[in-house]
Order: structure tokens, then sequence, then C-alpha cells
């Protein structure tokens, strides 16, 4: 572990969907359920996730839809078990702030 899990990390509000989930490597499902990212590949404004219990998601990039919505909010039901997400990357996740006028655009 690089990093303290428990230091705050900013980030804007309004980046792109797919700058998000390739950095923060998590998907939240339409149940509630945070899965990990085992592979993302994007295909324009489409991409393919791949999460580590094999599931297979094709997703539209989207600065207001609902995954991106609830990834900012940190919203979710549990973490999946099959997944086997970290509790330091749960920690990471939970310190993880997200600011209209402040924090990285998340540029390549």
């Amino acid at each position: 572990m690089p990093t303290d899990p428990n230091k705050a990390r900013y980030y804007r509000k309004q980046v792109p969907l797919f700058r998000l989930v390739d950095k923060l490597k998590l998907w939240p499902s339409r149940r509630g359920i945070l899965h990990g990212i085992k592979e993302f590949d994007e295909r324009g404004s489409y991409a393919v996730v791949i999460t580590h219990c094999n599931k297979r998601m094709v997703v539209h990039d989207s600065k207001k839809s609902r995954a991106a919505r609830w990834l900012r909010n940190k919203w979710y039901a549990e973490a999946c078990p099959k997944c086997r997400i970290p509790e330091w990357k749960l920690q990471k996740y939970a310190a993880t702030h997200f600011k209209r006028g402040y924090g990285s655009h998340l540029h390549d």
C-alpha cells in the first residue's frame, strides 16, 4: 500500500465518467453492489467493463449518469464478496471528496 488510505483526495465533480472509473477502478451496479474493475476497454462513447467477479457490462460515458452520481456521492449497499475489494481501497474511496471548483480534472 503506497499511500495513506485515510488521506483526503479531491477530484472535480463534473469529470467524464470514463476518467473517473479508470482512476477509481470501482463500479456500482444497479442493485447497489460495488464491484472492482479488472478490465476497462474504452470504445468511443461506450466502454466494456469486466469486473473481478467476471461480470461484463457495456456502459455509456456520461457525467450525469446513475453510475457517475453513485460514485461521486459514494452510494452503495455493499462491496461485492466475489470481487474481494480490499479494505484499504474502500477506506481510500471513502476519503475521496468531489468538489465543484476544486480538485484534479483527471487529465490523461
